[in-house]
């Protein structure tokens, strides 16, 4: 997993361009799009047509790969605050991964949970294909995915609060951990081997946010490591310093190398989140493994 993440960077971090920016913009759009066309088909045809379903796949209807995250999953002003609630994620997701990471991740939750569901249709299908395909459409969707990201953004801000049902303030781990909860009493209640489709879904959170999960863990309780390692930056400002007398340059980004001596007129930043004091160019400051030692 570790070096899956390492790759992932490195392939970012080469290729900053990378991805599709706003990502989630265009996502809660087509979403928006289905729902209000959805609203004047009352037979559900328009929703059949988009849903998954590895039978129709194979025969032709090649854009059920990709619409079936389209789909909205509520009615009413509920959709409409899971849209608003999933693009506020989904956004500030991309701010602090960068697009490149994002687009990797959601595309990562997609392809997991196709992968299996065809593994399902093949290895369930025999003489009832099209039943079996439909029974898989009933589970992958984009809900699941939607809750991948929930999860990241509750590990990645845990302590930020929010107003849950407009009123009551509640910190993001609290909802991260209801919503555990009722991913839990879903994956209970789907009968096997389709109760694996959810979990699928929402595998790559681990891979992508194990090593953070972890991490908050382990800094609940402060270790004597952690407290020795905590950063004085007071010592840390003159020991920069120091090391500007005896070098060409004032900054350097840790992921690319640029100093602002080759390039004045790129801006430098110092990252909160890393343990250190280390400098990143404005490409690279949201787009970076954090140091934690």
């Amino acid at each position: 997993m570790k070096k899956f993440m390492d790759g992932v960077d490195r392939f970012c971090y080469r290729h900053p361009r990378f991805g599709i920016p706003d990502l989630m913009l265009y996502i809660v759009i087509g979403n928006v799009i289905v729902w209000l066309f959805s609203m004047m088909d009352s037979s559900g045809t328009l929703l059949s047509m988009l849903r998954f379903s590895p039978y129709h796949i194979l025969h032709g209807q090649v854009w059920r790969l990709v619409t079936f995250a389209l789909i909205p999953y509520n009615n009413g002003l509920f959709a409409l605050i899971s849209f608003y609630f999933y693009y506020f994620i989904g956004s500030n997701i991309e701010r602090q991964w960068g697009s490149g990471r994002f687009n990797i991740y959601f595309f990562t939750g997609m392809a997991l949970a196709v992968v299996y569901g065809f593994i399902l249709y093949f290895a369930l299908g025999g003489g009832n294909q099209q039943l079996v395909s439909l029974l898989i459409g009933n589970y992958v969707s984009a809900y699941y995915i939607y809750l991948s990201m929930f999860f990241v953004f509750a590990t990645l801000w845990p302590d930020m609060q929010v107003l849950f049902l407009f009123f009551i303030p509640v910190k993001m781990k609290w909802l991260g951990l209801l919503d555990l909860a009722l991913f839990v009493y879903d994956v209970a209640r789907i009968p096997f081997p389709y109760d694996l489709l959810p979990v699928v879904a929402v595998l790559n959170y681990l891979i992508f946010c194990g090593g953070d999960l972890c991490a908050s863990f382990r800094g609940r309780v402060p270790t004597r490591t952690q407290r020795k390692n905590t950063v004085n930056f007071r010592s840390e400002v003159r020991r920069i310093r120091h090391e500007q007398k005896t070098k060409p340059y004032t900054r350097r980004c840790e992921v690319c190398g640029r100093t602002d001596t080759e390039y004045p007129d790129l801006e430098f930043r110092y990252c909160s989140r890393c343990q250190g004091y280390h400098c990143f160019c404005i490409d690279h400051i949201n787009n970076h493994r954090h140091f934690t030692e």
